[in-house]
């Protein structure tokens, strides 16, 4: 009973700073996000904030772990008026394909697209894109083995969908 109430209350507090959301999503932890994030279908957070001004797009089936970070801006130190940087910021989106899933504390940082199908080890930097299908981990994220494409795509055709 306590979670559904727990659930119920971050979901409610999510949504009030939603950009949209084409279905349902549930947040089952505190979660920020931006008037720019934009969600698909069946989406289930633990926790997850996105910070700046960029746009991020997430893909239907998406999982996230506790404590995940997306940061779309940055300070503008290469052309700024002052060092190390100036009052400006960069702003980079994030997109993130269907059936993702995201670890426990991943930060995704601005430019990155996530391909479908993807999995992102728990404690993960990503700074590069990641192609569909692909399991990465580490700091910055490397792909270190790729899913098995019958069987996700006989899961998908069949809508075995978390």
């Amino acid at each position: 009973m306590l979670r559904s109430l727990r659930t119920f209350l971050w979901t409610g507090l999510a949504a009030r700073r939603l950009g949209s959301c084409r279905g349902r999503f549930t947040a089952n932890g505190p979660c920020r996000f931006t008037r720019t994030t934009h969600l698909g279908e069946n989406i289930h957070f633990n926790g997850l904030e996105i910070q700046g001004g960029g746009t991020v797009t997430i893909g239907d089936n998406f999982h996230s772990g506790p404590g995940c970070l997306i940061i779309t801006s940055f300070h503008n130190y290469d052309s700024g008026r002052s060092i190390p940087y100036d009052d400006t910021y960069i702003h980079k989106d994030v997109t993130i394909e269907d059936n993702v899933w995201l670890g426990s504390r991943v930060i995704i940082l601005g430019g990155v697209t996530i391909g479908e199908g993807a999995i992102i080890q728990a404690g993960a930097v990503v700074v590069k894109n990641i192609p569909s299908l692909s399991i990465a981990g580490g700091n910055p994220a490397n792909v270190f083995k790729m899913r098995d494409a019958e069987h996700y795509h006989r899961c998908k055709s069949a809508k075995a969908f978390h």
